[in-house]
């Protein structure tokens, strides 16, 4: 089994691999194509980006700059709009549901690194799932942790760190992030 194998079941895998540094340097180059776009066109995202991504849906708009780990791992549903700044650390598989939207510097990781340090040191890490139901609202520099839901039409305050699953509908804010409904 691979490593980038390890990585998609969900499994401890090492990120210090070449087919992992090669899946990553073909996203720093499409994530450089789109940074790099003429900022007077109105695309949704340059044909590199929108290439990279498992499903871009219709009408998504992603500001530059933007990051990505891998690209791959990213569905987007339709009118998904992403402000200056995001990040998504997408080692493992990232749905967006349609009509959510990102305030700048929002954040999405995937990968939970070893705790222990000699273990850390050489790499090893896990990968879980982030799921973004419809018509989520994330603040500016709210960040989404590792195996996290986020229901439909939730609200996640600006600043906030979402360490748990969010309920459909519900406003979460602080750090840890906690409901205020």
């Amino acid at each position: 089994m691979t490593e980038r194998d390890k990585m998609e079941a969900g499994s401890w895998y090492c990120c210090l691999d070449p087919e992992l540094d090669a899946l990553r340097a073909q996203a720093r180059r499409a994530v450089h194509a789109h940074n790099s776009c003429d900022p007077d066109t109105r695309g949704a995202m340059a044909p590199a980006l929108h290439a990279l991504f498992a499903r871009a849906g219709a009408d998504c708009f992603v500001e530059a700059p933007f990051h990505c780990a891998y690209g791959v791992n990213i569905h987007l549903g339709d009118r998904v709009y992403f402000n200056t700044g995001c990040v998504i650390l997408d080692t493992a598989r990232v749905q967006i549901g349609d009509e959510t939207m990102f305030g700048p510097n929002s954040q999405i990781y995937c990968a939970q690194h070893a705790k222990d340090p000699v273990e850390r040191a050489k790499g090893l890490e896990i990968a879980l799932p982030v799921t973004i139901g419809s018509n989520v609202w994330v603040g500016g520099g709210g960040i989404i942790l590792p195996g996290v839901t986020i229901g439909d039409n939730a609200i996640i305050g600006a600043g906030s760190v979402v360490t748990k699953d969010v309920a459909p509908g519900q406003t979460v804010v602080g750090n840890p992030a906690r409901a205020i409904d």
